[in-house]
């Protein structure tokens, strides 16, 4: 088992909208090669970024065939997340046929439940498929906890289950992962602001959010961090956690859209029930923003 593929940065692409409200494949293709060509190792998209529960089955994968066509040997690695189990399964054979590398497994959507409903769907999804699996943890978005001794017996289990994003927002869970897997699972996460604290907790990889529209400075961030810990990169830490905070509300996608289009890098275009941030909402991060872009460093 090759744990190559999680270690390093890897954006959580946003989709890219055209003023039609389709998706924009040809920006979505050259967005990405501009993220692999800044050093990020492989690309997320359908996650929470990539807003998959708006988009419809075609679509996803439609997207997912776009971006293997556009980074050939790099990995792509769509969410598996659906309103039901059956979608998913479907889902993520879709993609193993469209060239995906491997699956980032979310919990399904808008039914928080119990071990026993949870576990089952991702078994359900997890027999589907024979790619390299990333369990994604993040109970703050929906509602559902794996707890480091359900990702273990998961892991344990299914053999292709190389990685767990692990987005509670509680540093201890990493620890508690390591103590009860060794070295079987790579730590991964998804937090923004959390990153250089992750990798002092033994982190490897980062599913980034505001790479989209920063990919130099996220993969510096993460390479110094990971080098020489947070003495070696106080100082651009600093600099980017304003931003980094901004993946950590309700309205990130919205946020990220809107840095991305004040980088022109995208535009800030979303599907309803997202609407774009307005009022003094969109002031105060404009303002975040703009400070930021201000003061860019030079790496």
């Amino acid at each position: 088992m090759s744990k190559r593929m999680w270690q390093g940065v890897i954006p959580a692409l946003t989709t890219p909208f055209a003023e039609d409200g389709r998706v924009d494949h040809a920006f979505l293709a050259k967005h990405a090669q501009w993220q692999v060509e800044a050093s990020c190792i492989g690309v997320v998209p359908l996650g929470s970024l990539g807003e998959s529960a708006t988009l419809t089955f075609d679509e996803k994968v439609a997207i997912v065939r776009t971006l293997v066509k556009a980074l050939g040997d790099t990995p792509v690695i769509p969410g598996i997340a659906a309103l039901s189990t059956d979608e998913a399964v479907q889902l993520a054979r879709a993609v193993e046929a469209e060239g995906a590398r491997g699956l980032m497994i979310l919990p399904v959507y808008a039914y928080s439940t119990d071990w026993r409903e949870m576990s089952a769907h991702f078994r359900a999804v997890a027999n589907a498929t024979s790619l390299p699996i990333l369990l994604y943890n993040n109970p703050v978005a929906y509602k559902t906890d794996f707890s480091a001794a359900q990702i273990v017996e998961l892991a344990n289990e299914f053999p292709q289950i190389e990685a767990v994003k692990e987005s509670s927002g509680d540093i201890r869970r990493l620890a508690e992962i390591q103590e009860l897997s060794g070295d079987r699972l790579v730590l991964m996460t998804g937090i923004d602001d959390a990153i250089v604290e992750g990798l002092a907790m033994g982190v490897t990889g980062w599913i980034a959010g505001q790479v989209n529209a920063y990919p130099h400075e996220s993969v510096a961030l993460f390479e110094r961090a990971r080098d020489g810990g947070y003495d070696a990169v106080k100082d651009l830490y600093s600099w980017f956690l304003p931003l980094l905070r901004l993946d950590t509300v309700p309205k990130f996608v919205q946020l990220i859209k809107l840095t991305q289009q004040s980088v022109d890098w995208g535009n800030e275009r979303v599907r309803a029930p997202r609407l774009p941030v307005e009022g003094a909402e969109r002031e105060a991060a404009l303002r975040v923003i703009e400070r930021a872009n201000k003061n860019r460093p030079v790496l």
